[in-house]
């Protein structure tokens, strides 16, 4: 006699979580499987947003192409790869993990503030959106709306270093070290919102240093060398700061599972290193991006520079050969 099942079979690893309001929580210890299993939360907000970020972005990768106009293939990879990176910390094991553990959260801070918005930035969205949106002619269409954000007193304000620069650093210091991050991780929306608030403070701190979009402040590129460099150490002395402190910064995180025989304080020094050595990671990114630019940068300037001196040269050389006819007429008329 067969039976057949009144329920379902379990999703793979879905006997390492229970749940916790609309969270996905663990229940045993963190392995390299378990963390990075696919295991979206039960409201699947993440996984939307970057199916959402994928086919809106081939949608307008593919319009471009239909019209014969050419989008370069090394900046769809990077919007693929910043997805990619997104979803790998939101919508596996890692998200779950990130509820229990310091150290897998700060794994989730890192990515979500360094990596992702770099990748995302080098996919050049809003050149493709600007490229690929219908003109309105005057009407308030969506590229119309898009340009008027980009030149608006707004945009030039949060896109300015004076405020991205602390922003980034205050996103470090003003979360862990206050009550803020305690207060977000008592909900699930409040911790939707931090990461959200870790995506959007990378993508402003970033946009005017390596993004290939337009920006209201795009300083000459040894400057955005420079402005990188500023907040890289504050970076690293957040986590050096994390490392030698021998209280938890963050009571949420003070009482780990106690069947997964782990100490808090050692978990937290684990996360501090991973604060450290992770700015690394994206400042070489940065970096390579940044040297690529700027040689591609001065090759254009250069083309153009010659372009203007054989444009110049020609009509040196007409004013020349017309002025030796206007001496070669007048030579004729003394005859």
């Amino acid at each position: 006699m067969t039976v057949i099942a009144s329920t379902p079979p379990p999703m793979p690893g879905m006997d390492t979580m229970h749940m916790s309001g609309p969270m996905w929580m663990p229940t045993a210890p963190p392995t390299l499987e378990r963390l990075l299993a696919w295991h979206p939360q039960p409201l699947p907000l993440e996984p939307a947003v970057c199916l959402v970020a994928l086919t809106a972005y081939a949608l307008a990768v593919v319009r471009l192409h239909r019209r014969g106009d050419r989008w370069p293939p090394l900046r769809t990879a990077a919007w693929i790869a910043g997805v990619a990176t997104g979803s790998a910390v939101t919508c596996t094991g890692v998200g779950g993990y990130g509820m229990e553990l310091f150290s897998v959260h700060m794994v989730q801070h890192m990515v979500l503030s360094m990596l992702t918005p770099v990748l995302l930035l080098l996919g050049a969205p809003l050149t493709l959106a600007l490229r690929a949106l219908p003109a309105g002619r005057g009407r308030a269409v969506p590229r119309e709306l898009l340009v008027g954000l980009l030149h608006s007193r707004f945009t030039r304000i949060i896109s300015s270093p004076l405020f991205t620069l602390p922003l980034f650093i205050a996103s470090l210091y003003g979360l862990y070290f206050t009550p803020l991050f305690d207060l977000a991780m008592r909900s699930w929306l409040g911790h939707e919102i931090m990461l959200v608030h870790f995506v959007a403070v990378g993508l402003l701190f970033f946009w005017p240093i390596v993004g290939a979009d337009p920006a209201p402040h795009r300083p000459p590129h040894p400057l955005r060398m420079l402005e990188l460099f500023i907040g890289m150490p504050f970076h690293a002395f957040f986590g050096i700061a994390v490392m030698m402190s021998t209280t938890p910064v963050a009571a949420f995180f003070a009482h780990p599972p106690a069947s997964w025989g782990m100490d808090a304080v050692s978990d937290q020094t684990t996360g501090g290193g991973i604060a450290w050595a992770f700015g690394e990671v994206p400042t070489m990114l940065v970096l390579a991006a940044l040297f690529a630019q700027w040689f591609r940068d001065d090759t254009r300037r250069a083309a153009r520079a010659d372009r203007q001196a054989d444009r110049d040269q020609g009509t040196e050389l007409a004013r020349y050969n017309a002025y030796l006819s206007r001496l070669s007429a007048s030579d004729s008329r003394d005859r």
